[in-house]
């Protein structure tokens, strides 16, 4: 974790130092369905992981799906398409990817239909 110091000097002379945590502004998002959408802003600490901002957040026990999910694919670093529920701007990402600024958090919910399946069907009428 990187930490801020700043520095006062005292009546006698003496540096008196204070460190803080350097935060960072992150977003998160994620649409359960078509009428339940979540986003928020938070500030996190510079280093935190993707899991860790999730805990963070409460969504971990917001979502009880997502914290399964969380649970059953910690050890794995390289994200697979099809079973990859989260990720940073549309780009899968494990677990353990340490967020930069600004970074947006998305949780991708499992699709109900295929998408290019759903595209034939309407353009036969």
């Amino acid at each position: 974790m990187v930490k801020l110091t700043t520095e006062a000097v005292q009546a006698d002379g003496s540096v008196l130092q204070s460190e803080q945590p350097s935060l960072m502004t992150v977003y998160l998002a994620y649409a359960e369905d078509e009428q339940r959408q979540h986003y928020l802003a938070m500030k996190v600490s510079q280093g935190i992981s993707l899991y860790e901002a999730l805990a963070q957040a409460g969504w971990l026990s917001q979502f009880v799906e997502l914290a399964a999910w969380c649970q059953e694919v910690a050890d794995i670093t390289t994200p697979t398409a099809k079973r990859w529920h989260v990720g940073i701007y549309a780009k899968k990402q494990p677990l353990d990817y340490r967020l930069q600024p600004f970074d947006r958090i998305e949780v991708y919910r499992s699709l109900s239909a295929d998408p290019m399946s759903q595209r034939k069907s309407k353009s036969r009428g």
